[in-house]
């Protein structure tokens, strides 16, 4: 044998070899074997040998079924490659799943690289072959070749093809109906309108009505945008007996209320919306919730006062944690709908309920979406209304409620800007690091690197406003800070806020150095006032503004006098 056939020679060998992982090897480099074979060889010797060789590991039958669907070259090009079909018919129907599925894969692939006269020669009769079979693997995978060659059979055989699907989707075993409901949307696109209207949609409907919920949930899952379809099972499946299928429902109403269209929508989909919005499971209630500020832009804003508020009010007060968190994440999406007036007076007694919440997901999902609030009624409004309530949690006797509110202040500095921090929040975090209790004490410390961290960013905002409330906001914080904060976040950011353009952000900047002094070398940074701060000043008291030259000075009369 020559040396440049003995390693084909030993791949061969290894597809016979009793060691798996050797035999899995071999499979993964077919296309080498098939290479040095040549495509006559391979045609006459390779495939048959492999079709005789399925009676393998679960992961070897996997590599092979997908090596076949990329061997049409190897065998010659699309005139030969109805021979891989022998093997891939053999795989579609073993036991194992994923193996099967891959068949399919593969063969789909070979199918449409195959001429109408072999389509109907070879791939037809395969799939025949697979939908009559005794065992339900066989009929399964069979479900998932109608699709890819449809459109290359000839009229009379496609009447045959829809005549053994619907048989398939009327199957006694419900695996096999599950795999037609899951294919026959993509059968759906290519058949005729006509044949759709006939055949496919009474098959859709039936499937609806499976008794086997999996079943019916699939249906959901592929059903094709059909105005009248849809409605009808639209209906029905909101009242389904498995939660799994009014939770499917739940999870997809808005999408599958814009593809049967807004005049529908308000007309026959308001009640069975409400429906899933007080089912009994929870489960539902979490994931239809998620859809109202979704449903709610397809309907006009008296229907949602009318119908949806009052599942909101109730969904609000739900025993179910998880439900309240998802309402807590959705409601604000209401107030662009709601409109300022009708915000103030229905949503926000809502917000304060569900920051009052026991649960601190609910508290935080609250928090973090104000801003969508904010745009609609205004800082001013909002703050009035929520900073009573804040203020109470943060004074709350119990100290979990007091850390849990400490916990989402960052959250809050930054959904509602440095300038209502500055003016509302800023004592109520100095006052949390004096607590009675060592937890409150500790998340306080961790609040203040967090609140500047928040700050940094603003530091850098276009609007002057912005960056000098930063440093108003940094000056108080400073009082509170260690030495690490003082020395990473609070003094870096203030001195880069000295060379800003704006004169009075300049002034200001030397005002709060003044401040922070005596601070930096309480914390024993002496350092950072010669190498830092004083370079700073010196600068600054050359600068052409006469205010900040004065506060400049003045600053740096403070720095001599701390050494």
């Amino acid at each position: 044998m020559s040396n440049e056939l003995y390693p084909i020679a030993v791949l061969i060998d290894e597809l016979k070899h009793d060691d798996v992982s050797l035999r899995l090897n071999a499979i993964r480099r077919l296309g080498t074997i098939a290479l040095a074979l040549g495509v006559d060889r391979t045609r006459d010797e390779l495939i048959p040998f492999l079709d005789e060789s399925i009676d393998d590991e679960d992961e070897v039958l996997l590599a092979l079924a997908e090596e076949l669907g990329g061997f049409v070259d190897y065998v010659g090009g699309p005139q030969h490659a109805h021979l891989l079909l022998g093997p891939l018919e053999t795989l579609a129907a073993v036991e194992e799943t994923v193996v099967r599925d891959k068949a399919v894969e593969s063969a789909a692939k070979v199918g449409q690289v195959l001429s109408p006269q072999h389509v109907e020669e070879h791939f037809i009769p395969m799939v025949k072959r697979l939908s009559l079979g005794d065992w339900f693997t066989s009929r399964t995978s069979a479900c998932g070749l109608y699709a890819p060659t449809y459109h290359l059979a000839t009229p009379p055989v496609q009447d045959e093809l829809r005549r053994l699907f619907a048989q398939l989707c009327h199957d006694d075993t419900p695996m096999v109906r599950r795999a037609a409901a899951t294919h026959l949307a993509k059968l759906t696109k290519k058949v005729s309108k006509d044949h759709i209207i006939s055949e496919l949609i009474p098959l859709f409907s039936n499937l609806a009505q499976d008794e086997q919920d999996s079943v019916r949930l699939l249906t959901l899952l592929r059903m094709p945008e059909s105005r009248t379809l849809l409605l009808s099972n639209l209906r029905n499946l909101c009242l389904d007996k498995s939660w799994r299928v009014r939770y499917m429902i739940a999870e997809k109403f808005v999408a599958l209320s814009k593809a049967v269209g807004d005049e529908i929508v308000r007309e026959e989909l308001v009640t069975a919306f409400v429906t899933i919005l007080k089912d009994n499971e929870a489960e539902v209630r979490t994931a239809a919730s998620g859809q109202i500020p979704g449903f709610s832009v397809l309907i006009d804003s008296e229907t949602v006062l009318r119908e949806i508020l009052p599942c909101v009010k109730d969904l609000v007060t739900d025993t179910s944690q998880h439900v309240r968190a998802a309402v807590a994440t959705q409601i604000s999406g209401l107030a662009p709908i709601f409109g300022k007036d009708n915000t103030i007076e229905h949503l926000l007694p809502l917000f304060l309920q569900l920051l009052k919440d026991e649960a601190s997901e609910v508290r935080l999902n609250i928090i973090s979406k104000l801003d969508r609030v904010n745009d609609v009624i205004g800082i001013e409004l909002l703050s009035q209304s929520l900073l009573p309530a804040i203020v109470e949690l943060a004074e709350d006797k119990q100290w979990r409620v007091r850390l849990a509110i400490i916990e989402n202040i960052p959250l809050l500095a930054n959904q509602l800007g440095v300038e209502f921090f500055d003016e509302k929040l800023s004592n109520l975090c100095m006052s949390w690091l004096g607590d009675s209790v060592y937890s409150i004490r500790e998340a306080s410390t961790v609040n203040l690197r967090r609140l500047a961290e928040v700050l940094m960013t603003l530091a850098a905002h276009n609007n002057y406003l912005f960056r000098m409330t930063t440093i108003f906001a940094l000056t108080a914080l400073a009082h509170a800070a260690n030495a690490e904060l003082l020395r990473e976040y609070i003094l870096p950011t203030v001195l880069n806020l000295g060379s800003d353009p704006i004169p009075n952000i300049r002034f200001n900047v030397a005002k709060s150095l003044e401040q922070m002094v005596p601070l930096i070398k309480k914390c024993d940074l002496s350092a950072l006032l010669n190498d830092s701060v004083r370079p700073a000043l010196v600068k600054m008291t050359e600068d052409a503004d006469t205010d900040v030259r004065f506060y400049a000075t003045r600053a740096l009369q403070v720095v001599s006098s701390c050494e």
